[in-house]
C-alpha cells in the first residue's frame, strides 16, 4: 500500500499553501500552539488506526521551502523504500559540523542545554551528550521523516513521557520544559525542540534496531548561505564521523575534530 504522507494546515493561510500531494491534516483549532506539531501528531496517532506495512509521515507546511521537495517526489522515495524509517533531513551543515543533533540544538538554541541533558539522562540512560557521535545517517531534523507505525509508537511513547512532565505543574522539569528559548528572531517552548529530536534518540539509542533510509542530504538545502563555501570539508567531516562509527579508530575522530575548529575559528564561532 502506498505511504500516507500527512501535512498539517494550522491556518487558513497555511492551508493554502500544502502540497495538493500530501494528506491535510485540519490543525485549525491550533488548541496547544505551545506544543507545535506535537499536538496535531499526538491526536492523530492516538485516535487513528494505522497499517503496520505503511509508512506514515507528518510535515510541517514549510516542508517545501526548507528541503526543495514536493509530495510526488517524496512519495517515489518513500514507496521504493523497505526501510522502517525514511529521513528527508535538509540542513546538511549542521549534521556534519556538530558532533551531535543535541550538542547542534543546545548552541542553536541558547538556554537548551540543560534540558537535553537531563531528558537525554531520562529516555537514553548512557548516552553521553558530549561524546555521542552522529553523522547523515541517523539525524532527522524538522520531524521530517517517515516511518511504520512500530517506530511512531515507541516515539509517541518518549513524547509522552515528556508531555507528562510539562503538563504537571507539580513536576520540578515542567518549569524547564515550557521555558522559552531562542528560536532565530523568535523564542519557542524548550520542550518543542527536545521532542524535534526523539526521532534520532530511538536511532541512536539502539542502533541497528531500526532500518533507516535517508534522502540524499547533500542534494537538499544547506540552513544557511554562509556555510555553502565550506561544503567539501563538511563532506568530509562526515565521511570521518561515519569511518570513527565504522572503525572505532581514534585518528578519523581526531581529524574531524580539527576541521571543527578550523571552521569554527574561520567563521568567528567558538569551538
Amino acid at each position: 500500500m502506498p505511504a500516507r504522507l500527512v501535512q498539517i494546515a494550522w491556518s487558513r493561510e497555511t492551508r493554502a499553501t500544502l502540497d495538493p500531494g500530501f494528506e491535510p491534516l485540519d490543525n485549525l483549532a491550533n488548541e496547544r500552539p505551545d506544543w507545535r506539531e506535537y499536538w496535531p501528531i499526538r491526536r492523530f496517532l492516538m485516535t487513528q488506526r494505522l497499517d503496520e506495512d505503511v509508512h506514515l509521515a507528518f510535515f510541517s507546511p514549510r516542508f517545501g521551502e526548507k528541503t526543495g521537495l514536493d509530495a510526488a517526489t517524496v512519495r517515489r522515495f518513500v514507496d521504493s523504500s523497505t526501510s522502517d524509517v525514511v529521513g528527508f533531513s535538509p540542513f546538511f551543515d549542521q549534521m556534519a559540523f556538530y558532533r551531535n543533533c543535541f550538542v547542534q540544538a543546545a548552541h542553536q538554541h541558547p538556554g537548551l542545554g540543560p534540558v537535553l541533558r537531563e531528558w537525554l539522562a531520562a529516555l537514553a540512560p548512557g548516552l553521553e551528550m558530549d561524546t555521542l557521535v552522529m553523522d547523515s545517517g541517523d539525524t532527522l531534523f524538522c520531524n521530517f521523516f517517515a516511518a511504520r507505525p512500530a517506530f511512531w509508537r515507541e516515539w509517541l511513547g518518549l513524547g509522552e513521557r515528556l508531555f507528562g512532565a510539562a503538563e504537571n505543574r507539580a513536576d520540578p522539569r515542567a518549569a524547564r520544559l515550557n521555558a522559552l528559548v531562542t528560536y532565530g528572531s523568535q523564542r519557542a517552548p524548550a520542550k518543542v525542540f527536545v521532542v524535534e529530536r526523539l526521532a534520532s534518540l530511538l536511532l541512536v539509542r539502539q542502533p541497528g534496531r531500526y532500518k533507516v533510509r535517508t534522502f540524499n542530504p547533500m542534494a537538499l538545502p544547506f540552513s544557511a548561505p554562509e556555510t555553502v563555501p565550506y561544503a567539501l570539508r563538511l563532506q568530509a567531516m562526515d565521511a570521518l564521523k561515519q569511518a570513527w562509527r565504522a572503525s572505532g579508530h581514534p585518528q578519523y575522530l581526531q581529524a574531524w575534530q580539527g576541521m571543527f575548529e578550523a571552521i569554527a575559528r574561520e567563521a568567528g564561532r567558538s569551538a
